[in-house]
């Protein structure tokens, strides 16, 4: 877990098997955060994991604030909330690759503050 001073933990979804999100996004916002040096998790699909009930979904959402490169809010809330790992819509924002480029994505990402009213 990140400590606050150095802004929210940031977690990169992939989309691997529901291929909802542009594929010159995901690639692109990648690249971004790779070069930006900022930590983050990249996971393949979060539907995946949640399906499976993955355990890192309840470590990622017991750890403070989260910033998650997906698709839409109400969709990833869903997610966890269905493999019993609720996030706390206060501390988490939900960057939607579905509605905004790569440099957008990035850019949001970038930013230490949580919108939690982001998507």
């Amino acid at each position: 877990m990140a400590p606050e001073s150095q802004g929210p933990r940031i977690v990169y979804c992939r989309c691997a098997y529901a291929q909802v999100v542009p594929q010159e996004v995901k690639d692109g916002v990648l690249a971004q955060l790779a070069a930006s040096g900022q930590p983050f998790t990249a996971v393949a699909d979060l539907c995946e994991m949640a399906a499976r009930r993955d355990p890192l979904l309840r470590d990622l959402a017991g750890g403070g604030p989260l910033k998650i490169a997906a698709c839409h809010r109400r969709a990833v809330l869903w997610l966890f909330h269905s493999a019993d790992a609720p996030l706390d819509p206060v501390q988490t924002e939900i960057v939607n690759m579905r509605r905004l480029d790569s440099t957008g994505a990035a850019s949001r990402l970038a930013i230490r503050e949580i919108d939690p009213s982001a998507d």
